[in-house]
């Protein structure tokens, strides 16, 4: 025992030696000029808003990476992004321990933040297209995440902690105004990084598409100056010696009570007020009073992860849907990603907002708002924010195409024939304009019947009929022109969702009667002589240059604006050898987005004002209500809701049985249901003040300053009087 309690000291000598000493809280630190704030927060500030750039500008992209780069659904896009948040909440829990037991808060921060640097690098180098196969690109972004899961969360309860210790106990003033200035350093981190990293991402092609090397490699810059400014900041730390486990006393002594309960079950013994006086044999009475005083906090926060559950939807859910939105701002395209800033924004506008305007004007009627009740509303305010994301989801779904459920296609019929056609499929009469006319109109889907074997199906032409292989659940666009003086037709499978992440999608079908290469953009196709279509060719939202290629001679044609989440087909029609210019028709067989992303702003509003209620009173409650060598517990607790309530997001994405609009109208009504237990909760909660905790007075009586041993109840009523 002696000789690893040497081992140890000597460890701990060695990092000493290397990146300072974590025995010295009484060093004098240099302050800056004409005031007791210390020069070494200036670090960590900087540091701080580094760590939060990197952390939400990776975190920014993430879902559409999955989505369009790893081609993932949106369910398991969901799943991961916010297994990957309840993660990186879960590990704080371990930070705090490494911090408290082994390596202190500085070294902590070093270690953690070179892994944090490592799984930053991991991911961008997993978002290069050349590197190999999807599966590479799969497993390198895994083992990149979780690398930055344990990075972030294991600093975050390191680094505020850590920009406390650098004051003076009596500067309680200046240590106040540092975690103010600590706060909006994070919020200008998260600011910033969420304006920028989705402009790197979509407003950059490298590997002909989006570069989401790019807009995680500069998150991964980001997080190496955090580094490198963290620790040029070492000669000027005051750094604290680790405080020991406070948490594995929390549970130990929860542990021994439950035990020691259930050891004298059926046993006469004399009745105790609380459940924790069981441990009185082996704590003092001031740990178990803590102890109380935490684990009444610790119960209330049972319901406090489904807040969470519908916040941490704006990097998923959220982004999903602006994804199908028209996001033209005026001169400025925003891209889907960028919406998030709304969060940020908002808090920095809303924290002064509530804190000189609406909290003093209650206060003024007369209204004593406190923490729990605030908390509620909180709740409620959230809960709001998805019922005003319901509504436009539902919005939303009307320009999306229609859907074939089983025994039902849709089809469209392009007419290229002279004249308007009558045309019969499955006993059901369309009229079809030409397409030849100048001011044609664009052909809508009509659904078709379908018996369970009607595959084969004739059509019926004013002249003679053609052939077409219909199946469920499909969109079809039948293609009707004159062979050689009859009609006939031919039949191109079409796209049953709308192009993602707010792109345009376009394809040519080819009726000049020759091969042709079509380029668009960065993408390019050859088609044949015969009457065939391109796959559909995605593309940013304007007017991308397209040629075609014939016989080495290049034809240059307009094709007009390619609008949000629009998907057109360019049927070419005739060339000009002369004038180098090609006849074409453009038709949109999927609507534009037309519902404006600016519809997001009220729910963005509302939840945010639900944050500053929620999350800014939470907080501060939890510091009032710990004791001062519990407060980390608190803190840990506050951190662990935000992880459960990413498991309940997870467990609901996973499960995807209902539609979207149905999914928030769901977790609207959970967190209400949730608001009104919390509240019932909070109104038998008495509040307490842990500064009128005393230590046990120093002239009590043996019995009270000495913990009695264990077997004490199991002694007969002579020994006991002999051990009083």
């Amino acid at each position: 025992m002696g000789d690893d309690l040497k081992k140890e000291k000597g460890i701990k000598k060695g990092f000493a030696k290397v990146f300072g000493s974590e025995s010295s809280p009484t060093k004098k630190v240099p302050k800056l000029c004409g005031t007791n704030y210390p020069l070494s927060i200036l670090f960590i500030v900087v540091n701080e808003f580094c760590e939060r750039f990197s952390y939400y500008g990776m975190k920014a992209v993430l879902t559409l990476y999955f989505l369009n780069y790893l081609h993932w659904d949106e369910n398991l896009s969901t799943t991961v992004y916010h297994a990957f948040s309840g993660l990186c909440y879960f590990t704080p829990i371990i930070g705090a321990l490494i911090a408290d037991v082994w390596l202190g808060k500085f070294n902590t921060i070093f270690w953690l933040s070179i892994l944090y640097v490592i799984g930053h690098v991991v991911k961008s180098v997993g978002a290069i297209p050349t590197i190999g196969s999807t599966e590479l690109h799969v497993a390198l972004s895994m083992v990149g995440l979780i690398a930055i899961a344990f990075g972030t969360g294991g600093i975050k309860p390191c680094v505020s902690a850590f920009g406390g210790d650098q004051f003076e106990e009596h500067h309680v003033k200046e240590r106040a105004k540092f975690f103010s200035i600590f706060y909006l350093s994070i919020n200008a981190g998260s600011l910033i990084s969420t304006l920028v990293t989705p402009v790197l991402r979509g407003g950059v092609q490298c590997f002909g598409t989006d570069c989401y090397a790019l807009a995680f490699g500069v998150p991964a810059a980001l997080m190496f100056l955090a580094l490198i400014v963290f620790v040029s900041g070492s000669g000027m730390y005051k750094k604290c010696p680790p405080e020991g486990n406070v948490l594995s006393q929390v549970f130990k002594c929860i542990g021994f009570a439950l035990s020691n309960r259930w050891r004298y079950r059926g046993k006469q013994h004399p009745k105790r007020e609380h459940w924790l006086d069981w441990a009185t044999e082996k704590y003092p009475k001031k740990i178990i009073t803590e102890v109380k005083m935490v684990t009444r906090v610790l119960f209330l926060y049972i319901p406090l992860p489904m807040f969470w559950a519908l916040f941490d939807q704006q990097g998923s859910r959220w982004t999903l849907q602006a994804t199908r939105m028209d996001t033209k701002l005026g001169g400025f395209v925003a891209q889907p990603d960028q919406i998030q800033v709304m969060n940020p924004l908002m808090i920095l506008i809303l924290i002064p907002v509530f804190d000189l305007g609406i909290y003093p004007l209650l206060k003024c009627c007369k209204i004593n708002f406190k923490p729990i009740p605030k908390m509620a509303v909180g709740m409620i305010v959230a809960a709001l924010a998805f019922v005003v994301a319901t509504v436009v989801e539902i919005q939303i779904n009307k320009t999306i195409p229609p859907v074939a459920k089983d025994k039902e296609c849709y089809v469209q019929v392009m007419n290229f024939a002279d004249t308007e056609l009558t045309l019969n499929i499955k006993n059901q009469e369309f009229v079809v304009g030409s397409l030849k006319e100048s001011d044609f109109e664009d052909p809508s889907y009509q659904k078709i019947e379908l018996d369970g074997n009607d595959l084969h199906i004739n059509i019926g032409l004013p002249s003679g009929s053609c052939e077409a292989h219909l199946n469920e659940r499909s969109n079809y666009t039948l293609l009707i022109y004159n062979l050689n003086g009859a009609l006939t037709c031919e039949q191109f499978t079409d796209s049953k969702t709308k192009p993602s992440n707010g792109r345009a999608a376009v394809r040519f079908i080819n009726m000049l009667n020759t091969s042709v290469q079509v380029v668009a953009g960065e993408q390019n196709e050859t088609l044949s002589g015969n009457i065939t279509a391109s796959s559909y060719m995605e593309q940013k939202r304007g007017i991308p240059e397209v040629k075609a290629i014939i016989d080495g001679e290049e034809y240059k044609f307009d094709i007009g604006l390619l609008n949000f989440g629009a998907a057109y087909t360019v049927i070419l029609t005739e060339r000009n050898p002369t004038t180098k210019t090609i006849e074409f028709k453009k038709t949109e067989d999927v609507e534009a987005n037309s519902f404006h992303v600016a519809w997001q702003i009220p729910q963005y509003i509302l939840l945010s004002a639900g944050e500053v209620m929620f999350s800014v009173t939470g907080l501060e409650f939890s510091y009032s209500q710990a004791p001062p060598s519990m407060k980390s517990v608190l803190q840990a607790g506050w951190l662990l809701t935000v992880a459960f309530g990413n498991v309940i997001v997870l467990i609901v994405a996973q499960a995807g049985s209902l539609e979207q609009w149905a999914e928030f109208i769901l977790f609207a009504a959970l967190l209400i249901a949730v608001s009104i237990i919390f509240s019932i909760m909070g109104y038998f909660y008495v509040t307490v003040n842990p500064d009128d905790l005393k230590e046990e007075d120093e002239s009590a009586g043996e019995l009270e300053k000495k913990p009695l041993p264990v077997n004490f109840y199991e002694m007969n009523i002579e020994e006991k009087k002999t051990k009083i």
